[in-house]
């Protein structure tokens, strides 16, 4: 290796010096079992920001020139290193650095918020405590695993620690390391006894679980890896059968996924899982350490483990870390159902396309209704609590109306598709889906869906408001609705002069929450088997008969999740103006189906004597409220969905070009489906 000159990120001029300085004092301390040298090696590496990588590219290549140059400087940090790991326990490192605990997610929670509260107590006596400690920043992790790994691996090369370390501190490590294999080993036996794994898979049951035989295998194999290291003559074993054992409770984990595709999934089976497969990877590295022959790729597998602890000890206390790591597959199964409700909302062909126009007038002319009864409501001047609670059980028993009679609002559309689209992009990305045309064809349809669906929800909920209003005013002679409250409901539909936009925005993240309760409530009727258990109650069967149960026990399997999201969805709606006012706050909602019907009352009770103006300004606020509604749900659902899945999409602008080109030759298919598609 050859450099110009040595380098640091503090002072460049200065570090061979202090490199120079730090070693000097190691070769006077051989014996020296403190932490200080080391801190301030790493202080020497440690970049400024993470954008200035090449000063500790430079630093760790000049330390590692100096080393290769200074045999003496070598030997000495080489025993200090070797001195500070084998003087300390490393078994909870082992063991606990970035495996998650058996206390599960919200106990995890409740000890994480209060270690960020009150630090835990440093012991220098265990060797988990002193590798936080040296990196002590909590963005350390981010240049350690930033650094190339070639250059960490020169490093560890010139050190020679594998050939020319002390055999007490060698053995010693050794010896942990046997310990922490033996303690994984009995975790992994007792979460393959869990009930709720099981559960999920009963073969555990039937035959000889490989999670208890691994236990007793390594145990066998830890004993006489143990005696050799006591007495080189011993016969060698090697732990062939263990890796097929772990093999195989690896297989048991792939299907309880699999089946979890299928029978839904809960936040601890998640945890369990994560939990499960962490151990097995850790015990399958301590394996490697202890037995390296075969193993070409060593060097590599155990810096990824240094980064790992690093990276674990460094974020031990951050509870983002703790619920994106352990709600992945729950994620995943509800946006997979929500997909699955989505693929509903996809019209392929002219049949389907004229079907969710007439479903979506449907929806229009019940909300028209539905806008009516919410400015009744307000009439009454309720305490705002009250109010709230009135205004949620009109949204959500109308959403849940609107589901009943097969109706559709389109607005719901967007947070079910992603989805959809989402596991499209996903087969694409990864090499397993056919050209971009069949992923742009999907958008397609679901651009042209959507537009008729929100063209048969605005264009049934005005006639529908204009002629109850118009009964009402002229067939009655009553004044439902005052013109200071309808001048009222035409402020808040100006894109310019309101918050409009901003509150269809808040209507559209609470679309996209809906879309994720519908998902989650549908795993849940699955992984819960509510069916099944409402099959049992006897009341229901005496009081409605066998059959007609059945076929409500179906009806809740089949739209459990679509009623919940409308439900909640309707509480959010209802609920978030009266919020705002009790904060203090400007927040509400606006939806453009509601907004249309609120647009033909206010006409209404002012006799259509509107200027030019202000009708501009009122369908130009709807068409925008749409948009962000739409943009809002879909863009939070799509993103959600790709998480999930743990993918990027990488061929956006191929993509973009494929839908410019097809929107170029027949515009028409994007708003309208094809008739010979019919």
């Amino acid at each position: 290796m050859k450099l110009d000159a040595p380098l640091s990120p503090g002072n460049p001029s200065l570090a061979a010096t202090a490199f120079d300085t730090i070693l000097d004092q190691l070769i006077v301390r051989p014996d020296d079992a403190g932490t200080d040298s080391l801190a301030r090696l790493i202080d020497l590496i440690r970049p400024t920001r993470l954008s200035a990588l090449d000063a500790s590219i430079n630093a760790i290549r000049s330390l590692t020139f100096l080393l290769s140059q200074r045999p003496d400087y070598r030997q000495a940090l080489r025993n200090h290193l070797m001195t500070v790991i084998g003087s300390r326990r490393q078994l909870q490192l082992y063991t606990d650095s970035g495996i998650l605990s058996n206390e599960g997610i919200w106990s995890a929670f409740r000890n994480r918020l209060g270690a960020k509260l009150l630090p835990a107590e440093y012991r220098d006596g265990y060797l988990k405590d002193v590798l936080g400690k040296l990196f002590d920043r909590q963005d350390d992790y981010e240049w350690v695993a930033a650094l190339p790994d070639a250059v960490w691996l020169d490093l560890w090369q010139v050190l020679e620690i594998d050939e020319h370390a002390p055999a007490i501190h060698t053995r010693n490590s050794r010896l942990e390391m046997l310990e922490a294999a033996q303690v994984l080993s009995y975790r992994i036996a007792a979460i393959g006894l869990e009930p709720e794994l099981v559960r999920n898979h009963p073969a555990i049951e039937q035959f000889e679980s490989p999670f208890l035989t691994q236990n007793v295998v390594l145990r066998d194999y830890l004993e006489q890896y143990k005696a050799r290291l006591f007495d080189p003559a011993q016969a060698h074993e090697d732990d062939r059968h263990v890796r097929v054992l772990l093999d195989q409770c690896e297989d048991v984990v792939r299907k309880v996924r699999k089946t979890a595709a299928r029978e839904g999934v809960s936040v601890s089976l998640t945890y369990l899982m994560v939990r499960l497969r962490q151990h097995l990877d850790r015990l399958r590295l301590l394996l490697d350490l202890l037995d390296p022959e075969g193993v070409a790729d060593l060097p590599q597998r155990s810096l990824a483990l240094f980064k790992t602890l690093v990276e674990a000890e460094n974020r031990r206390t951050s509870l983002v870390d703790l619920f994106t790591t352990n709600t992945d597959l729950l994620a995943l199964q509800v946006t997979e159902h929500a997909g699955r409700t989505g693929e509903h909302y996809i019209a392929s062909n002219r049949g389907e396309w004229l079907q969710m126009g007439r479903s979506a007038m449907g929806a229009g002319f019940i909300v028209g209704f539905m806008a009516l009864v919410k400015i009744l409501l307000a009439k009454l001047k309720l305490a705002p609590l009250i109010e709230a609670f009135a205004f949620s059980m009109n949204y959500s028993l109308g959403f849940m109306l609107v589901h009943i009679l097969h109706f559709t609002i389109a607005t719901k559309q967007p947070a079910m598709t992603a989805a959809a689209i989402a596991a499209s992009m996903e087969q694409h990305d990864k090499g397993r889906g056919d050209a971009l045309d069949g992923l742009a064809e999907l958008i397609e349809a679901v651009a042209r869906t959507q537009f008729v669906a929100i063209l048969g929800n605005v264009l049934v909920a005005i006639p529908t408001a204009l002629l109850i209003a118009v009964s009402v005013k002229y067939g009655l002679g009553e004044v439902w609705i005052s013109p200071e409250k309808a001048r009222h409901l035409l402020h808040d539909l100006d894109p310019i002069h309101s918050l409009a936009l901003p509150h269809a925005a808040i209507a559209g993240i609470c679309l996209f929450l809906a879309g994720l309760i519908s998902g989650y409530y549908d795993n849940q009727a699955i992984y819960n088997r509510v069916p099944a258990r409402l099959q049992q109650l006897r009341w229901p069967r005496r009081l409605l008969g066998e059959a007609r149960w059945s076929r409500v026990c179906a009806y809740v399997e089949n739209n459990l999740g679509a009623l919940a999201g409308n439900f909640f969805f309707g509480i959010m709606l209802g609920s978030i103006g009266t919020i705002g006012f009790l904060l203090g706050l400007p927040i509400d909602i606006r939806h453009i189906t509601f907004s249309s019907a609120n647009l033909a009352y206010a006409a209404v009770a002012l006799d259509f004597q509107l200027p030019w103006q202000t009708w501009l300004l009122s369908v130009a606020g709807i068409a925008l409220i749409g948009a962000t509604n739409l943009a809002v749900s879909f863009g939070l659902a799509l993103f959600v969905a790709l998480r999930a899945r743990r993918t990027s999409f990488t061929r956006s602008r191929a993509l973009l070009g494929k839908l410019a080109s097809r929107f170029m030759r027949g515009p028409r298919r994007f708003f309208v489906a094809p008739a010979e598609e019919s």
